[in-house]
């Protein structure tokens, strides 16, 4: 990977998890030669991997493919259990989501990923299946664009450089330079709004958690095609929007200060 690490340092580990890494949400089943590929390690290095994760439960195999086994869950279980963002978060998600009759979630920054750690569905979103620890490239959401903001220049323009910006519809951001200037526009105004960008018919707006003055978190609304487009997002939704974010973030600060 190019980074200088001490003595201590396990490459194996590294490698284990490049492995359970190379199985994305586009690419749940792959072959021993794609892992190898998404991995960067040579075919018999990844088939050793592969079979290892496979005896200890974490990945399951038809002979051919393989694809992550319920086992891997335990990986992340802990630290969602012990993750008081999201306790904290539900209910005034569950307030924000039947006062707008919109999906409304909290996510987190993962190097180049959000991730969804509390989530409170509308009966009305049923084009994407998204839960907690879903993942989505940061670059094209509006909690991801809030929470990129918030980093400093040198760690924004690393995550930037490191994600892989393409067109997933005909309103995706063009080009990186295009989206490092909608990211300082979001950090002028303090919300970002992604229209259709990571697909046809959904949009979302969002803003910032704050716990200590500093960003943790992005609160998030979903929205359909039509309400997406109306005039009264600024005047109506973003306040609404603004205000759970706020009690969100002053609930957090309790649990820092208490």
């Amino acid at each position: 990977m190019g980074t200088a690490h001490g003595d201590w340092y396990v490459k194996s580990v590294e490698k284990a998890f490049s492995v359970l890494g190379a199985f994305t949400e586009e690419q749940p089943l792959q072959s021993v030669s794609e892992v190898a590929a998404a991995a960067d390690m040579s075919r018999a290095a990844a088939r050793r991997f592969l079979l290892t994760l496979a005896e200890l439960g974490y990945l399951s195999t038809d002979g051919a493919r393989f694809q992550l086994a319920p086992r891997v869950l335990n990986i992340g279980s802990a630290f969602l259990s012990n993750l008081t963002l999201p306790a904290i978060a539900e209910p005034h998600l569950k307030s924000l989501s039947a006062d707008l009759q919109e999906t409304a979630s909290v996510c987190i920054l993962d190097d180049v990923h959000v991730v969804y750690v509390a989530r409170v569905t509308s009966p009305r979103l049923v084009s994407v299946a998204v839960h907690v620890g879903t993942r989505f490239p940061a670059w094209a959401t509006s909690m991801g664009r809030v929470l990129l903001g918030a980093l400093d220049e040198t760690d924004l323009m690393d995550r930037i450089k490191r994600s892989d910006v393409r067109r997933f519809t005909a309103r995706t951001v063009p080009s990186k330079e295009a989206l490092l200037a909608e990211i300082q526009a979001v950090r002028e105004r303090g919300w970002s709004v992604v229209r259709e960008e990571y697909e046809e018919g959904l949009s979302g707006v969002a803003v910032p958690v704050y716990r200590a003055g500093k960003v943790v978190a992005a609160a998030n609304v979903s929205l359909h095609q039509p309400y997406g487009r109306t005039a009264g997002l600024e005047e109506v939704l973003l306040p609404r929007l603004r205000r759970a974010a706020d009690d969100i973030s002053a609930d957090y600060g309790i649990r820092l200060t208490g």
